[in-house]
């Protein structure tokens, strides 16, 4: 059945939409399957998105018809499709009125993925009006609150240099407090490794004591104050809610050195919403575990990881991890510093829309896949600051000389970087980060070739 005279309007100029204020957009990248016609697959993506279905029914009326999702642009050569949304689509919580992501991602990305005359269509950037983002969350904590907890400025603060306790499962609670402590000893920020929680042979009520103590030990050791961030996903928000309480009680009067971990994709917007309501002093880390089954490059359908970090500001994201932009083992490449953009700026222009996020305050970009100190200043330069968290296990674990090395190593690269040095020159008056040298030699080689005789290391 051919839609489009009902939901598509392509007479409707995006200037307009936009300057309304009344809709949502979406762009998308749609082909629909063989036989047929661009406009009616478009249309019918609309409709299954929003009040249609795929026959006539006797239930409609014309105000329903008012909050029809329209097609408003198409370009078949590009596969390029966007799609406004009313507002008043969209659910609204029954306690204080707020839209939520559930909603928005039920009518974007819902049942129309799944239509039998789309080949594929994936949502690559969207445009939230100024109403839409005072119904938001957004985030209650941002990476300022983590600065001043380490003595820092409270703009600009700089580099969080971090690890992620490894491995990443096998640990019982004394070896786990240790590694904690041995980089603690170095470096900034600890986070749990997503799938770390409470296996039965490193139980959280006996591993949680032992990394409060190895906190305060090394804080009284090196005189600067640590944070970490714990796991808290759970399937039930009971028991989520449950750790988190247990965790603050534990660390007592260093609750304010605590951030919770939350899996944002795989645990979904609830789990994020319950830890951003319930803990809202605390710094919500958005792990997003399991996200490249949709925002992968070879993946036709959902939605791009620019997608994904925008929703996770809007949600109430503290920090979300951004991938390494081509510079760790992760998939990406240098163009990905666009996702970083888009959740730190109050101002920002996408692949489709310029968006203005009117004081909502920032997301931190956390950097994480296959870091070490060695690749750290082409990443910086390439996204041109070094405001974020990088959490580094193998650039930290794999130092040659200890975990606190690799975390001043970390430290001391953001620092060549800063001083516009050349990594080879800062390393003869930096020893760790000379030393990463030798515990990273491929990526040495790789980045920094003729190290070995510019440092005097033949072996």
């Amino acid at each position: 059945m051919d839609q489009s005279n009902r939901y598509a309007d392509l007479s409707l100029r995006e200037e307009d939409l936009i300057a309304g204020g009344g809709h949502i957009l979406c762009a998308y990248k749609m082909k629909p399957k063989a036989g047929y016609g661009y406009l009616e697959a478009a249309a019918h993506f609309a409709a299954e998105s929003s009040t249609g279905t795929n026959v006539e029914v006797c239930t409609t009326d014309e105000f329903t018809k008012g909050v029809d999702a329209l097609v408003y642009h198409i370009d078949e050569a590009s596969e390029e499709m966007r799609i406004a949304y009313p507002l008043d689509l969209f659910d609204r919580n029954v306690i204080d009125g707020r839209l939520m992501i559930v909603s928005f991602l039920t009518l974007t990305i819902g049942n129309n993925q799944g239509m039998g005359d789309i080949e594929h269509a994936k949502m690559y950037d969207f445009y939230v009006p100024r109403r839409a983002i005072e119904l938001f969350d957004g985030p209650s904590v941002d990476i300022s609150n983590l600065w001043r907890v380490l003595g820092r400025p409270m703009q600009d603060g700089g580099y969080i240099a971090g690890t992620i306790i490894k491995p990443k499962l096998g640990l019982r609670p004394e070896p786990f407090a240790a590694a904690a402590y041995q980089f603690w000893l170095g470096g900034d920020f600890i986070k749990n490794d997503e799938p770390q929680g409470n296996q039965v042979f490193c139980p959280m009520k006996k591993v949680i004591p032992l990394v409060r103590d190895a906190m305060k030990r090394a804080m009284d050791e090196t005189g600067e104050a640590k944070i970490f961030s714990a796991n808290i996903t759970a399937d039930d928000h009971g028991e989520m809610i449950a750790r988190g309480e247990y965790i603050l009680e534990t660390f007592g009067p260093d609750a304010d050195k605590v951030a919770f971990l939350v899996d944002g994709y795989v645990g979904g917007p609830g789990m994020v919403t319950t830890a951003r309501r319930y803990f809202s002093r605390q710094y919500l880390h958005y792990h997003r575990a399991g996200h490249g089954a949709v925002t992968s490059p070879s993946s036709k359908r959902g939605y791009t990881a620019y997608v994904l970090a925008k929703m996770s500001r809007l949600q109430g994201a503290s920090g979300i991890h951004v991938g390494t932009m081509g510079y760790g083992k992760m998939e990406g490449d240098k163009d990905d510093r666009a996702i970083a953009y888009i959740i730190e700026r109050d101002s920002y222009t996408g692949p489709a829309y310029h968006q203005e996020w009117y004081g909502m305050k920032p997301t931190t970009p956390i950097i994480s896949g296959g870091m070490n100190a060695l690749r750290l200043p082409g990443f910086f330069e390439n996204l041109g600051h070094g405001n974020v968290i990088n959490t580094a296990g193998g650039g930290s674990y794999g130092h040659i000389d200890s975990p606190a090395a690799g975390a001043k190593s970390l430290r001391q690269a953001y620092e060549c970087w800063k001083a516009g040095a050349d990594p080879i020159e800062w390393a003869k008056e930096h020893p760790e980060f000379a030393r990463a040298f030798v515990s990273f030699p491929k990526d040495a080689d790789q980045i920094y070739p003729g190290w070995r005789d510019k440092l005097g290391v033949h072996k």
